[in-house]
């Protein structure tokens, strides 16, 4: 479908709009997509509502218990390099 080519839909009693099946097609929106609604200056912006609800490090940091002393920035690329490594190698085996 040419991205100029309009197309029209009808607004039911509910409110409901049905979309055109070429452009739910073309964004992948099947059955119980979520979208967001945004009114523009131009009209109105369907978009994919986002998976989870936006948050910021200071609300989250700290909410998963830890044991011990805090790791080092060094220690942390030794694990993260040793764990790739074992995977690495053990994807080589099977």
């Amino acid at each position: 479908m040419p991205v100029s080519e309009k197309l029209t839909t009808t607004v039911s009693t509910k409110g409901q709009v049905i979309l055109p099946s070429a452009i739910r097609k073309r964004k992948e929106w099947g059955a119980g997509t979520r979208l967001e609604v945004q009114q523009t200056p131009e009209g109105v912006l369907l978009k994919l509502a986002p998976a989870f609800a936006a948050t910021q490090l200071k609300d989250v940091f700290g909410s998963l218990p830890s044991r011990g002393a805090p790791k080092t920035l060094e220690e942390m690329d030794t694990g993260v390099l040793a764990d790739a490594r074992r995977r690495h190698t053990r994807d080589r085996e099977t």
